[in-house]
């Protein structure tokens, strides 16, 4: 099947690309890495009236931080994170391990993180990311910018607060402290296959105590979750000295962790190979398991270049 017939218009600055979005009255899409709106133009369940190419705004291929925070502009692509040291610290640790897990190296070097904010795909491991670290997106009119808490951003599958006349921009993530240990883990039946649960994960532990959490699921609803439950039921558990996520005992602070997840946080929809009770036994799991990758990270983190980093 082949794409049907659409105009096409390459702008060279935000200010012109927001002002042609404008005009097209919601019948325009935007192509920037293009990854997953090639295929659904090919198969037609979009059929745009026309295409705008942002990929000669180069205001939008840059990313850096103002000490707080992380910028990431609409053009980066997904390979830029797949070692940790493109990010300071524990958040570039974190892009390095979900990154991995997101398609293919062509794909990764075309695809851009923003563009998964933009498809809203309930799988996406950047939009579990996001959301469990209350990332910012950064939407652009003729009318003006504004910017979206990843809580607020999200509205089903593919369904999203931007606007069809609105840019998105840029995506804003705060920078992780040194004390902060990261993991990311996702499960799917084989690695052609979007995931059927994945877990983004942050622990920060002072005097041996769990300080602050963020967890986020993909997959685990019609879009991602911030597991607030799970995260309260970790705030002031005692870490452990040692950790292993195969062989947690059901009282541990994870185990019992990923049990809330599932039960409260979760609303996984059955999908083929995963009805709802297995993606809910996926999602205990996982969070418990993901909690210890972040652990053992956060320790080596604390323990200096001498221990060794997870």
């Amino acid at each position: 099947m082949k794409p049907a017939a659409f105009d096409y218009v390459v702008p060279t600055t935000v200010p012109e690309a927001v002002a042609v979005l404008g005009a097209a009255r919601g019948k325009a899409q935007v192509l920037a890495g293009g990854q997953s709106l090639i295929l659904d133009m090919r198969l037609q369940r979009v059929r745009p009236g026309l295409v705008v190419d942002i990929n000669r705004v180069a205001e939008l291929d840059r990313m850096g931080t103002d000490g707080t925070t992380l910028r990431v502009g609409a053009l980066v692509r997904h390979g830029a994170f797949e070692t940790a040291q493109s990010v300071p610290g524990p958040l570039g640790a974190l892009f390095a391990r979900a990154v991995v897990n997101i398609a293919h190296p062509p794909i990764r070097s075309r695809g851009t993180m923003a563009g998964s904010f933009a498809w809203a795909h309930p799988a996406s491991e950047w939009c579990a990311v996001g959301t469990a670290l209350d990332a910012g997106i950064e939407l652009r009119s003729l009318e003006g910018g504004r910017t979206v808490a990843a809580g607020d951003y999200f509205h089903g599958p593919h369904r999203t607060a931007r606007r069809p006349d609105e840019l998105l921009t840029a995506v804003r993530f705060p920078l992780l402290g040194d004390d902060t240990g990261v993991g990311f883990l996702e499960h799917r039946r084989t690695h052609f296959c979007f995931a059927q649960v994945a877990v983004a994960a942050t622990l920060t532990v002072r005097d041996g105590v769990i300080d602050e959490a963020r967890i986020g699921l993909a997959n685990c609803a019609d879009r991602p979750v911030r597991a607030r439950a799970a995260e309260q039921s970790l705030l002031g558990a005692e870490a452990g000295t040692s950790v292993d996520g195969y062989r947690l005992p059901d009282r541990h602070p994870f185990a019992r962790a990923g049990r809330i997840a599932a039960a409260q946080d979760a609303a996984p929809v059955a999908e083929p190979y995963a009805d709802v009770e297995y993606k809910r036994q996926a999602v205990a799991v996982l969070v418990a398991r993901t909690l210890c990758q972040a652990a053992q990270d956060q320790r080596s983190r604390v323990a200096g270049p001498e221990g060794g980093h997870a």
